[in-house]
């Protein structure tokens, strides 16, 4: 079997395995699990400096900064989502 064919099999099953795993969470869990996105999220940054600040060529370098842009933002963006969130569960003058 080619390797690019099993690399994309394992692909599409974990975009359904994802899909079907996170659409049974109850809206109660959201908030967790938006943590627990984000802690994944601050994996792919380790990866994506590593692509970025490795000697692996321009091409690399490029992909890699784009990379880290992107899941910094995600990551950054998740936990001001988080925080949101967790402010609408306080009450009164907590809320700050």
């Amino acid at each position: 079997m080619d390797t690019s064919i099993l690399l994309l099999t394992i692909f599409v099953l974990s975009v359904f395995v994802g899909y079907q795993v996170i659409s049974r969470v109850p809206p109660l869990l959201h908030t967790p699990l938006m943590s627990a996105t984000n802690a994944i999220s601050a994996i792919s940054v380790v990866g994506a400096l590593v692509t970025a600040g490795g000697d692996y060529g321009a091409v690399s370098t490029v992909l890699g900064f784009i990379a880290v842009a992107s899941a910094m933002t995600n990551v950054v963006g998740g936990f001001l989502i988080t925080d949101r969130i967790l402010k609408m569960f306080k009450k009164g003058k907590d809320r700050r």
